[in-house]
């Protein structure tokens, strides 16, 4: 699958609270996504991941010119609002309470674009085929109140994949579970994403979960963020807990763990390590 999403020179900045003066949130982002892969965007809580991630998805506030400057590209062309492309999964799922698993999933194909993509003999082996890969085949007609927490997170993604995207933004999608719900969709997302291999960039502020699953980690500094650096991960996944206390490992979490702690990742947030 060919994919490219490019940040060029990205600033964003936002009215301050007192509406007296500018908050600059992201300053002068540059990144290249150009193959299928999960890349992972990593800093401290509130540091301006979600914003870049946004960006990328084509998400603009209203009333706020976005970006304030730069230029957001997907395949070369100007990304100036919600792409075809890109799908969002976000930490706070918004499943329908009044629908059923499979209409959750059904609902993107009752909207004009995925309804002409997918032709509708389609559809239904799509939406049941999604539902057992995140393991909720034999939940299709129960509502969100009647699933956990963690099975809500498996239907917002089914949600997503059912549309196979080619480009899958994710803000921090398991933040919200528990330690066990939470290694349980990081190894669904490793298997799902050999089914239907594409681009993910997938937010978080845990370092474990960053070497876990990532291809690819950028490290961003505290707002307004910027690069500071960017890491390679070439261990095959599904990476085990052996691989976690590797010399490798060890290696890269140092090294994030001092980039985080240095002047220019200084001043407030929070990263996590997972034990």
């Amino acid at each position: 699958m060919s994919v490219r999403v490019e940040l060029k020179d990205i600033v964003q900045e936002y009215p301050s609270a007192d509406g007296e003066g500018i908050v600059r949130v992201v300053d002068g982002v540059n990144l290249v996504y150009d193959k299928p892969g999960i890349h992972m965007l990593l800093g401290p809580s509130g540091c301006g991941k979600s914003t870049v991630l946004k960006l990328m998805g084509g998400v603009r506030p209203d009333g706020v010119v976005s970006p304030s400057s730069g230029e957001v590209l997907i395949d070369g062309k100007p990304c100036d609002g919600p792409h075809d492309d890109a799908v969002m999964v976000f930490q706070q799922y918004a499943n329908f309470p009044h629908l059923s698993a499979y209409d959750n999933v059904a609902f993107p194909f009752k909207l004009k674009l995925w309804k002409n993509r997918v032709p509708a003999g389609e559809r239904d082996a799509r939406i049941k085929e999604v539902l057992t890969a995140v393991g909720l085949g034999d939940k299709l007609h129960h509502r969100p109140s009647q699933l956990s927490g963690g099975q809500n997170q498996r239907l917002a993604l089914a949600q997503a994949l059912v549309l196979r995207p080619r480009i899958l933004l994710m803000d921090e999608p398991f933040g919200a579970l528990d330690a066990q719900t939470r290694a349980e969709m990081q190894d669904l997302l490793v298997d799902l994403w050999r089914e239907q291999q594409c681009l993910i960039v997938f937010v978080t502020h845990d370092i474990t979960e960053a070497l876990l699953l990532g291809d690819r980690v950028t490290i961003l500094s505290t707002k307004p963020a910027r690069v500071a650096r960017e890491f390679d991960i070439t261990e095959p996944r599904p990476r085990s807990d052996l691989w976690l206390r590797s010399t490798e490992a060890n290696r890269l979490e140092s090294e994030i763990l001092d980039l985080l702690k240095e002047g220019n990742v200084r001043g407030g947030g929070q990263v996590r390590v997972t034990i």
